[in-house]
């Protein structure tokens, strides 16, 4: 027999009325991932201030270069004067980079090879990568590397190569003493012995006379010293160095 007619107000059991599908709406352009960020170039020389005005570094858009030695405190110094910028500052060190590698590192304590030297240069191409892409972005860079004034094609010439000729280059030379007593209170893959530690100082040495700014913080705390790296690349942006 045919079923019953439903009561009045019943609605039969069953999928739900299907409901008209909006249309997809992109979002707006102010929201989170579709912020138009500048391609990384060249980092072009900083313009000099007019004469009458002393260039002021800690509010001008930078790329420097720490150079020096094992213990010179080059990690240290620049993870300061980043800090206690008035304009947004990075800082990237080549070591930690270096040590994006994990499974295959190539320590080079275990000695200077092929592999090593590749991964070197990888590393450093990655810094000037990222050190052009902040700076086109309007944040200022400070890198740290232990460059060889015996070495200026793959040292200075590599890093002129990958961040561009704006770089500010200044090297930190304290005295061996200095360097032994900071290496010895390191750890781990970033402690040397005390004679690959005075072999490098010694390498080092050779910044002088390059033409090169050197600050010997051997007598200097850390906030001395980015004091008075701040007075020197205050005269590098009048008068850039030749390099």
């Amino acid at each position: 027999m045919p079923p019953p007619p439903p009561a009045p107000g019943f609605t039969p059991p069953g999928p739900a009325p299907h409901s008209p599908q909006h249309a997809h709406v992109p979002p707006a352009p102010e929201t989170t991932g579709h912020v138009p960020l500048p391609p990384g170039g060249p980092v072009g020389m900083p313009s000099a201030p007019p004469a009458a005005a002393a260039p002021d570094p800690a509010a001008t858009t930078l790329a420097v270069l720490l150079i020096g030695p094992a213990g010179a405190g080059k990690t240290s110094v620049a993870k300061y004067w980043a800090d206690h910028r008035r304009v947004p500052t990075a800082h990237i060190s080549l070591d930690d980079v270096r040590e994006w590698v994990r499974s295959g590192f190539a320590d080079p304590q275990s000695g200077w090879n092929d592999n090593s030297e590749a991964q070197y240069r990888l590393a450093r191409r990655t810094c000037g990568f990222a050190a052009r892409n902040f700076l086109a972005n309007g944040i200022s860079c400070i890198l740290d590397d232990a460059v060889f004034p015996d070495r200026p094609v793959v040292g200075l010439g590599g890093w002129k190569r990958h961040v561009g000729p704006g770089l500010l280059p200044v090297v930190l030379l304290p005295g061996l003493e200095i360097v032994l007593e900071r290496n010895a209170e390191r750890s781990g893959n970033r402690r040397l012995t005390d004679e690959e530690v005075a072999r490098i100082h010694g390498r080092m040495a050779g910044w002088y006379g390059s033409g090169l700014p050197i600050i010997d913080n051997s007598q200097l705390d850390v906030p001395q010293t980015a004091q008075v790296l701040n007075d020197v690349l205050s005269r590098s942006i009048a008068s850039p160095p030749t390099w």
